[in-house]
């Protein structure tokens, strides 16, 4: 069963994600006691949010900079011609530095969200990111502080890659 339009998207249903979004730790009870649903229907619910593709996950945010993260810039990508998405996507993804990407209107044909050790690390990504036949030319914009730090811009959604300080090949 994945089809949203079959199911009903509630206030309750948005109360119970907007809970699990603020903190995905909170029990079913204590989503529960705050809606007036009991702890099983809760459970159905985020269940049946779950199947239809509603939720697609639950993570924990970091502090970058607890991994090894101290350097993040956001990297505009110009390409020759007309690089189609899926072909970009297979690019990024061969990236551990890249936090997340995305196409995007105006000049440039991509947007990279990238995250390093320090600024040579940054600089060795960028040059591999550059070496894309495809790719005709970058704009970087370092990062110099958070305004918000409680966005999810301001964590990371995966680990440092192997070798960095914090990685899984980093043992001390």
């Amino acid at each position: 069963m994945n089809s949203r339009s079959s199911t009903p998207f509630d206030e309750l249903d948005r109360k119970i994600i907007t809970a699990l979004m603020a903190n995905a730790r909170t029990s079913f009870a204590e989503i529960g006691t705050a809606i007036g649903l009991s702890a099983t229907a809760v459970k159905r619910r985020v269940d049946r949010l779950r199947e239809t593709g509603v939720i697609t996950g639950f993570s924990a945010t970091v502090k970058p900079s607890a991994l090894g993260w101290r350097t993040e810039a956001y990297v505009e990508v110009y390409c020759e011609g007309a690089a189609p998405p899926r072909r970009l996507a297979e690019v990024v993804r061969d990236y551990p530095e890249i936090a997340a990407a995305m196409t995007v209107t105006g000049g440039a044909d991509a947007l990279l969200h990238v995250r390093a050790r320090d600024v040579e690390h940054f600089e060795e990504v960028l040059e591999r990111i550059r070496q894309e036949p495809f790719i005709r030319k970058t704009i970087s914009v370092m990062v110099l502080s958070h305004l918000l730090p409680e966005s999810p811009e301001a964590g990371a959604s995966h680990p440092a890659p192997e070798g960095a300080p914090g990685g899984a090949a980093d043992v001390r």
